[in-house]
């Protein structure tokens, strides 16, 4: 069996005689450069080598003095001093003051060109804090050498453009395989414990544990383990029974067999132990062991991630795609056991941080036209490779976030409000759901017209049923894949479907859009606006990049209708609405994807409804019908739910074929006949 551990030490005692030697260069290339004003036009350059070695050297320190009794022979306000200091130059005070990490800056240093390849440089070094945690020597001998070999060209050499992006970029063109199987290794593979021990084993009333992660620890995580300590036993059982519940019920909805498969990987944002470890016990009682893929943890600036999400258009190529395509097909098949073994994904998420625009700024790294082309190639290839080896009509996933303090004082209070509406009743709101679709089934198309600042006037055309007593075109969606329950939804026919989307405000994968206005045609976005920004192109920039990229333009993937009423009244209750994900939003009111389907690679395997068992045909459009006959233009890779809030809506009504138009919902409120239960929220709410 691979084990991980013994595989970093076995590549560690490779490189220690080589590592140590890297260390003494990078001390002497510290020391050379320690009084950086002394080399001329090259004083910006020494001045950067020396702040990167002495970065270098620090987590050196760092990694030899962590082991197994670090943590405990040290204070609580030290491991916090220490963890913040690893993190203090990113936070947006000194990002945007004087670091390496901001790419105006080191443009602003260094020159256009130059400024973004050292910036991408300096990020690379950023590293050492993961590298250090896991002991991963190799990994930092590998890039001391990097860091030796560029100082040299820079101290040796006249400095060119080419010549310094080749040698700054030569380690992405190595082969993938290795690094590949390592990463899935890491992520499934239930005997790599770096995460799981902390969960499991941890005395969790000693919050010295949360720094044991490497990861930046804020007030938002320590507050959170905090009020969960305190949190009733009872609720943290029953919320973990309903999450592994969902995650069952995932299966049984898709007619998925889980008893062929042992684990299950999670991810969770850090200070959710005491709900992680009663559901890792749960999932063992249905045989399913858990590897911990991933934790997160409070951003420390959005800004930061922002400026670099274009970092690899200084190596993608034709001859680096193929690279990464060939390494990931040789580690899947390496992998394959594995991955075959493992039933899918639980997501612990959290919302409540600060909305976010970021700033348009000048010199930043983007994609050439043909590099956007090659990377939604390359990305078709790798989307098909991983979905042979971890097939999608084999697993499951399941979804659910929680407030974190940061949402403000109230935060206890939304915490228990956001609990009831996770944990609502999924039979009960099925059967209402029912009536709603079967309505919806009698339509040619869905009219959904927007009420006050929205716009919205959008014709949506239904796919045809050709045996209405067997066949429907909405799925019952109550809490299985994503906590909280509340939708009807389908894969509109693209041809037909023609309108206005309009959304005043919105907030859309964690970025604020003002006046998102997008004009469709046969499914198809045509037009698209904003008014983030004073600048019309800049407006235009901002979509293109964070909508439709990397593509010109975007189909309806989804049409849905969110039943969740409760979760509307809690949102307005707090004033937390913009706060909120979409994993919430999207259950409150309706809803637009754009992008691909719900049913995404999966459009061949047969879903029926429980309630009716119906099976659900609008499974494909004809974007993903292409998947038949030019399967590299059947996929957008993209699925983004755009709600409109109950209060801009007009109504929704159902026009069929022949007859009277039939509204499900007008001014803001279900009229359909059997729904009217969904309204009870909102009269509870002005009590």
């Amino acid at each position: 069996m691979f084990d991980v551990k013994k595989y970093y030490e076995k590549e560690n005692k490779k490189v220690r005689s080589s590592y140590e030697e890297t260390l003494l260069t990078v001390k002497e290339i510290v020391d050379e450069t320690r009084n950086y004003s002394k080399p001329g036009k090259k004083k910006q350059y020494y001045q950067f080598f020396n702040t990167v070695g002495k970065f270098i050297l620090k987590l050196t320190d760092y990694e030899r003095a962590l082991n197994d009794n670090y943590f405990s022979t040290r204070s609580f306000t030290e491991l916090l001093k220490e963890n913040n200091a690893l993190f203090t130059e990113i936070i947006p005070r000194n990002y945007n003051r004087k670091s390496y990490a901001n790419p105006t800056y080191c443009v602003k240093i260094f020159g256009n060109g130059f400024g973004q390849l050292l910036s991408y440089f300096y990020v690379r070094y950023r590293q050492y804090i993961t590298y250090a945690f896991s002991h991963k020597i190799f990994k930092m001998e590998e890039n001391n050498r990097l860091f030796i070999g560029v100082f040299n060209y820079i101290k040796d050499k006249k400095i060119d453009y080419e010549s310094l992006r080749g040698l700054i970029t030569k380690l992405n063109r190595k082969d993938k395989t290795e690094a590949i199987i390592i990463q899935l290794k890491e992520q499934f593979d239930k005997t790599f414990r770096f995460f799981t021990d902390t969960v499991c084993e941890s005395e969790l009333g000693d919050l010295r544990y949360l720094f044991r992660y490497g990861r930046y620890i804020s007030e938002s995580e320590i507050k959170t383990a905090k009020f969960l300590l305190k949190y009733p036993e009872g609720k943290i059982k029953k919320l973990s029974r309903q999450i592994a519940q969902a995650y069952v019920n995932g299966f049984i909805r898709n007619q998925r067999d889980i008893s062929k498969k042992s684990t299950l990987a999670i991810m969770f944002p850090i200070g959710q132990e005491r709900i992680v470890r009663p559901l890792i016990r749960q999932m063992k009682r249905l045989n399913l062991e858990t590897s911990i893929m991933n934790v997160s943890t409070t951003k420390t600036n959005k800004q930061y991630i922002y400026d670099h999400r274009f970092d690899n258009a200084l190596y993608l190529d034709r001859k680096y795609a193929n690279l990464y395509k060939k390494g990931f097909e040789e580690a899947g098949e390496k992998c394959k056991k594995m991955l075959k073994v493992c039933s899918g994904l639980i997501v612990l998420d959290t919302f409540g941080e600060p909305t976010f625009t970021p700033e348009i700024k000048k010199g930043y790294i983007k994609l050439t036209d043909e590099q956007q082309k090659l990377y939604q190639s390359m990305q078709n290839e790798i989307v098909g490779i991983h979905d042979r080896y971890f097939p999608r009509k084999e697993t499951s996933f399941t979804v659910i976030a929680f407030p974190t303090p940061k949402i403000g004082r109230n935060f206890e209070a939304i915490f228990e409000d956001i609990l009831e509406v996770n944990m609502l009743d999924t039979k009960k709101y099925e059967r209402v759901q029912q009536k709603i679709i079967d309505v919806l089934d009698t339509a040619d198309y869905v009219h959904i017209k927007g009420k006050g600042k929205s716009k919205t006037d959008m014709m949506v055309k239904m796919q045809e049923l050709k045996n209405p007593n067997k066949e429907t075109n909405f799925l019952n969606c109550g809490a299985d894949v994503n906590i909280p329950l509340g939708e009807v939804f389908t894969s509109p026919r693209l041809k037909g479907t023609n309108g206005i989307l309009h959304i005043p405000q919105t907030y859309l994968h964690g970025l604020k859009f003002v006046d998102l206005n997008l004009v469709f045609k046969d499914g198809y976005i045509v037009k698209y606006s904003c008014k983030n920004f004073d600048k019309l192109k800049d407006n235009k920039k901002y979509i293109e990049e964070n909508l439709l990229f990397p593509h010109k333009t975007l189909p309806i993937g989804e049409f849905a209708i969110g039943t969740n009423t409760l979760a509307y009244v809690v949102a307005k209750k707090h004033r937390i609405m913009h706060l909120l994900p979409v994993l919430i939003i999207e259950k409150m009111g309706p809803h637009f994807a754009i992008g691909d389907t719900c049913f995404s690679r999966e459009e061949d395997k047969p879903v029926y409804n429980s309630l009716d068992n119906k099976e659900i045909t609008a499974r494909e459009n004809e974007k993903t019908a292409l998947r038949k006959t030019k399967p590299n233009e059947a996929y957008t890779y993209r699925h983004i739910d755009i709600t409109i809030p109950y209060e801009s809506i007009g109504f929704i009504s159902v026009i069929p074929k022949k007859g009277r138009a039939i509204d499900i919902v007008r001014d803001g409120r279900f009229v359909l006949k059997g729904t009217e239960v969904l309204n009870k929220p909102f009269s509870v709410s002005k009590k």
